[in-house]
């Protein structure tokens, strides 16, 4: 006879909602840190090679974002299992919702932003150098300077609120042991 306590099956995330959850998690550590090493090189076909590099996989980020958000919206997200949704004190729940929302918006303003600075500048984004994409604004250095700031600023927050959704998780791996990280994990739904 089994004396263990079972924990109840977890509903897990479907197929898509997986895949562009660590693409887009994949691509955003790499943007990030591109953009920190990029930022204070010296003017060079090497720098301007990486800046494309960083403008196309931020473009890449926003289209993936409004699939991930449509895929929400007609897929809506498994509740949090009844077992850890009492366990948790009402601030992690609000935690919980409030970084997922911060994190979605983040998604698109910071890309957003990005491609208005690069609009201000005077530097059009050509996706993969073959594909012109249109200017949000104007050429205008002040602007430019003002979306800078705001691009950098999103990139940072985002980074914070990533960090925050991955010490989360592994919180839920090693301390509560509760098997939530599975649901977002390959494998069979």
């Amino acid at each position: 006879m089994n004396t263990t306590t079972s924990i109840p099956p977890i509903a897990r995330y479907n197929g898509l909602a997986v895949v562009l959850h660590w693409a887009l998690g994949l691509m955003l550590i790499g943007l990030f840190c591109l953009g920190v090493y990029m930022a204070d090189l010296p003017f060079s076909p090497q720098r301007l090679k990486l800046f494309n590099w960083h403008k196309w996989v931020g473009i890449l980020v926003l289209a993936l974002s409004f699939l991930r958000l449509f895929w929400r919206l007609i897929r809506p997200a498994p509740a949090l299992p009844s077992h850890i949704a009492q366990a948790m004190p009402a601030w992690q729940r609000v935690a919980h919702h409030g970084t997922h929302a911060v994190l979605y918006l983040l998604f698109f303003a910071v890309p957003l932003l990005g491609w208005a600075y690069s609009s201000a500048t005077g530097f059009s984004i050509v996706l993969f150098g073959v594909l012109p994409l249109p200017d949000f604004v104007g050429k205008d250095a002040a602007l430019a300077h003002t979306l800078k700031e705001a691009h950098e600023i999103g990139a940072y927050l985002m980074a914070l609120f990533v960090l925050l959704h991955v010490a989360a998780a592994l919180k839920h791996q090693w301390l509560d042991r509760d098997g939530l990280i599975g649901r977002m994990w390959f494998g069979r739904s």
